[in-house]
C-alpha cells in the first residue's frame, strides 16, 4: 500500500489565529487540497490599549473546531500560526493574570524608550535582529512590570498567543524561532531565549523557567490531550506553530527573491534572506522564518482599516469605493495621505494622526479614495526599498496576501507603483494554509520548507501595470521626510 492509500482519506488543521478571528482550514493529507474551512470572530480592539483575553481565543477555536466536527475523526494533525508579540502571562492553574497585551498596543512606547536608553538599539539589533518598539513583547513585559508591580513574579508561565493554544492543545509550553524571534528577547542567530535582557525589566525572576522550550519548527509540540475537550481529535499530532506571516510565507510557499505584501489590520512587507538582518535603526525587524532562513520585514500598523475608514467616510460600498479608486489618476490630483490614523509602528510614531495634504477647494471624492489607496501602499513601499537597501533581493513575484489582497483597487494601485505584476494566492487565507503546512511537516517528518513546496498552491496574476506611477512615491518620500522633520 502507498503513502498516498494510506493517507487518502487523513486531514490536517491549519488555524490562523489573528487580532480579529480564528480561521480553522482542513486540507487532505494526500495532497494539500483544501476540504473545508471555518471561523469565528475575536473581541475588536484599538490602539492605544490594545488587549484580549487568552481565554476568547480559546473561545472561538473551539467555535471553529466546532463547525468542522464532522471532520474530527480524520484530522491527524493540527498546528497553530497566530498573531504575534502579544504578552500572555499565566499563574500556577494557567489562568490569565491579566488580559493579553497585542502586537499593535502602543501604551509601552515610554518602556521601549527606556529599554533603548539602558541597552544601545544597535546591541539589540545584533542580539536579537529588532529594535524595542511599543510592538515587541519585551516592552509589554517592562510596561506590566511598570503598572502592576509584583505581577511578573507571580507569573509561571509567560507566552506569545499562539503558544497559549499549542499550551491548551497538548499541554507542552514550546515555542520555535520565527514565533519567538518577535518577542525582543530571543537571539534568532543562535536560536536561543536571552534572560539578560529580560532581566533589564526585573534581574530578580528566573526568566528561562517561564519562557516556553524552544524547539524546531517543524517538530511536534506533542498530541491533542483529552482536557482540551476534543474528544475525536485526542491523540492528534500538535505542530508547535509559528507567528502570521511566518505562516502566510509558508502558505504561499515563498521563495527567494519573491516579495510577499500583506494588507490586513497591519500592513506587511517581507521576502527570504539566508543571512539575518540587522539594522539598528529599528526599522527592520529581522525576523528568523518557520524554517533554517530569515524573514526580515517592515510593518505597519495602519492598513486595510484605513481605506474601510474612508469607505465609510465616503458612505460607499466596497465594490463602489474600488470602482472610485480605479476611476482616478494616479497621484490623487496631488493629494498625499500618510496614513497613520491609529498611530504607527514604521515608522516609530505611537501617538500620530493621519495626515491628509494636498486638499484644495475643487478636490473629489475619487481623488480622496485614491489617496487612501496609495498612503498605505506608499507606507510599504517605503518600507521595501529600506529592505533593499540592507541586502533583500526583490527580484522574484510580487504577491499580496490578506483581506486587502481581494480588492481591485489594492492590486491595480500596487501593480502600477512597483511597475510589476502582482499575484495572490488562489486560497485567501495563506496564514491559515500554512499552518496546516506545518501540521502536515510535523506528522510525515519533513521540513517546514519542503512540505510547503511540495503543496505548494497555485499563484494566479491580478494586475500588470497600467499606468506609471513611479512619481507617486517620490512626492510621498518627500511628504513623510517633511512630516518627520517636524516631530
Amino acid at each position: 500500500m502507498t503513502q498516498d492509500m494510506l493517507h487518502s482519506d487523513k486531514l490536517v488543521a491549519g488555524i490562523d489565529s489573528s487580532t480579529q478571528s480564528c480561521t480553522v482550514m482542513l486540507r487532505s493529507l494526500a495532497d494539500g487540497s483544501v476540504v473545508a474551512e471555518a471561523r469565528a470572530p475575536h473581541p475588536p480592539t484599538t490602539p492605544p490599549c490594545s488587549e484580549q483575553d487568552p481565554e476568547a481565543w480559546w473561545n472561538a477555536l473551539q467555535t471553529a473546531l466546532g463547525e468542522l466536527r464532522e471532520y474530527w475523526p480524520r484530522i491527524a494533525a493540527l498546528a497553530v500560526g497566530g498573531q504575534g508579540h502579544g504578552l500572555v502571562i499565566l499563574d500556577e492553574h494557567d489562568k490569565p493574570l491579566r488580559p493579553a497585551k497585542l502586537w499593535n498596543d502602543t501604551e509601552s512606547e515610554a518602556d521601549a524608550e527606556r529599554l533603548k536608553q539602558r541597552f544601545p538599539a544597535a546591541e539589540w539589533a545584533t542580539l536579537t535582529g529588532s529594535v524595542p518598539g511599543p510592538a515587541l513583547t519585551i516592552s509589554k513585559l517592562a510596561w506590566t512590570e511598570r503598572n502592576h508591580p509584583g505581577l511578573l513574579a507571580r507569573s509561571h508561565k509567560i507566552m506569545l498567543p499562539f503558544d497559549y493554544l499549542v499550551y491548551r492543545l497538548c499541554g507542552r509550553a514550546v515555542a520555535e524561532r520565527g514565533g519567538a524571534t518577535g518577542t525582543g528577547y530571543f537571539n534568532p542567530f543562535t536560536n536561543q531565549w536571552l534572560p539578560e535582557l529580560a532581566e533589564l525589566v526585573n534581574p530578580d525572576i528566573d526568566w528561562l523557567a517561564r519562557w516556553p522550550e524552544i524547539i524546531p519548527s517543524s517538530e511536534p509540540a506533542g498530541q491533542v490531550i483529552e482536557a482540551a475537550g476534543f474528544p475525536e481529535l485526542t491523540g492528534a499530532i500538535v505542530g508547535v506553530g509559528t507567528g502570521d506571516n511566518m505562516s502566510a510565507a509558508l502558505g504561499m510557499a515563498l521563495e527567494k527573491g519573491d516579495v510577499g505584501m500583506s494588507i490586513g489590520t497591519s500592513g506587511t512587507v517581507y521576502g527570504i534572506a539566508e543571512q539575518g538582518i540587522q539594522d539598528g535603526s529599528g526599522a527592520i525587524n529581522g525576523y528568523a522564518e518557520a524554517g533554517d532562513r530569515f524573514l526580515p520585514m517592515i510593518t505597519t500598523l495602519n492598513a486595510a482599516k484605513v481605506t474601510d475608514t474612508f469607505r465609510r467616510l465616503l458612505r460607499v460600498t466596497t465594490d463602489e469605493f474600488d470602482q472610485m479608486v480605479l476611476s482616478c489618476p494616479p497621484g490623487a490630483g496631488g493629494m498625499t495621505l500618510l496614513a497613520y490614523l491609529d498611530g504607527e509602528r514604521t515608522p516609530d510614531l505611537p501617538f500620530a494622526t493621519g495626515q491628509l495634504m494636498g486638499l484644495r477647494s475643487n478636490s473629489t471624492p475619487e481623488q480622496l479614495a485614491r489617496a487612501s489607496v496609495e498612503g498605505v501602499l506608499c507606507g510599504l513601499l517605503s518600507g521595501l526599498a529600506r529592505l533593499r537597501e540592507h541586502g533583500l533581493t526583490t527580484e522574484g513575484r510580487m504577491i499580496m496576501t490578506g483581506g486587502g489582497a481581494r480588492s481591485r483597487a489594492y492590486q491595480q494601485v500596487l501593480a502600477d507603483l512597483t511597475g510589476k505584476l502582482v499575484w495572490v494566492s488562489t486560497v485567501a487565507e495563506t496564514a491559515a494554509a500554512g499552518a496546516a503546512v506545518q501540521a502536515a511537516a510535523a506528522l510525515l517528518g519533513k521540513s517546514n520548507v519542503e512540505m510547503a513546496a511540495e503543496w505548494a498552491i497555485p499563484l494566479r496574476c491580478v494586475a500588470e501595470p497600467l499606468q506609471k506611477s513611479e512619481q507617486v512615491l517620490a512626492v510621498y518620500e518627500t511628504a513623510a521626510r517633511a512630516f518627520l522633520g517636524e516631530k
